[in-house]
C-alpha cells in the first residue's frame, strides 16, 4: 500500500515526532495536514514542508472545537495523533500529589485523542487508520511517576478498544522510547549537560543511543500502510526494554 495521494492529519505535527510523520507522508506523495493548537507553529511547519502540506490550528482538549473541525474539513485517509501536553507535572511523591494537576496529565494524549476519534472516525474511509502515540513509561514505570506511567498504558486499552469499537477503521498506537525532540532543549538548556544525559540514558540500551524523529516516524507510516494492522501497540524503543536484563 502506498501514501502517494493520501490525505493525512497529523495533530502535533508542529514539531518533533509529529513533524516527522508528515514530513515522511509527504515524501510519500501524501497530501498532509498539520495541526496543533499553536496555530504559529503548525503554519511555520506546513512552510518548511512545502506544497503538500497546509496547517489547521486545533485545540484537542476543546470537544467543540474538534467537533468543528471535522465537521469542516472533509475526509482524510489516515489520522495521527503525536500532541502532547509537557506542561503538567509529570513525577512527583504520591504524599504531595495534588489530584487535580494530575488530572492534567491525561487531558491531551488521552482524553484529546478520545476527542479526535470520536469526531474524526467519520471522516475515515474503511481501511484507513488512526494512530495514537504513548510513551515507555508504560512499561517501565519509576519512582514518582504513577500517574503517567497510568496515562500512558490507558492509551495502549483505550488503542484495543477503538480498535474494535470503530471496525473497519484500523486503530493503532507508537509507544516511542528515549527520542532527541526540541523538549529537551526545553527541560536542558546546555548541551553538555543534555548529551551527558542521552549516554546516561541510553547506555543499557541494545542500541546504546538516543532515538531520532524519524526513526520513530516510520512506525507512524507502516502503520498507515499496514492494511492487516489493527489492535496493536509498536514499540520503538532501541530495546531499552530487552536492555535492562543485559
Amino acid at each position: 500500500m502506498t501514501l502517494d495521494g493520501k490525505r493525512i492529519l497529523v495533530i502535533g505535527g508542529g514539531s518533533g515526532i509529529g513533524f516527522a510523520v508528515a514530513e515522511g507522508a509527504v515524501r510519500e506523495g501524501a497530501r498532509v495536514t498539520v495541526a496543533s493548537s499553536n496555530a504559529q507553529n503548525v503554519g511555520a511547519a506546513a512552510a518548511r514542508l512545502g506544497g503538500g502540506a497546509e496547517a489547521a490550528a486545533l485545540d484537542v482538549t476543546d470537544e467543540a472545537a474538534v467537533a468543528a473541525f471535522f465537521k469542516d474539513a472533509g475526509g482524510f485517509d489516515h489520522i495521527a495523533t503525536t500532541a502532547g501536553d509537557w506542561d503538567a507535572p509529570r513525577r512527583g511523591a504520591l504524599g504531595e500529589l495534588d489530584l487535580a494537576a494530575a488530572a492534567g496529565l491525561f487531558r491531551v494524549r488521552f482524553w484529546g485523542a478520545l476527542a479526535v476519534a470520536k469526531h474524526g472516525a467519520a471522516a475515515l474511509p474503511p481501511g484507513g487508520s488512526l494512530t495514537l502515540t504513548d510513551g515507555m513509561i508504560a512499561h517501565r514505570p519509576a519512582k514518582g511517576s504513577a500517574v503517567s506511567t497510568a496515562m500512558a498504558g490507558a492509551i495502549e486499552h483505550l488503542t484495543r478498544g477503538l480498535a474494535v469499537e470503530l471496525a473497519p477503521v484500523r486503530v493503532n498506537c507508537v509507544c516511542p522510547g528515549f527520542i532527541r525532540t526540541g523538549v529537551w532543549d526545553r527541560f536542558m538548556p546546555d548541551e553538555a549537560q543534555r548529551q551527558a544525559e542521552f549516554a546516561r540514558r541510553t547506555e543499557r540500551q541494545l542500541v546504546p543511543r538516543i532515538g531520532e524523529p524519524a526513526e520513530v516516524a516510520e512506525a507512524y507510516l507502516y502503520l498507515m500502510r499496514g492494511g492487516y494492522t489493527t489492535g496493536q501497540v509498536l514499540q520503538v524503543d532501541g530495546g531499552s526494554l530487552l536492555g535492562l536484563g543485559a
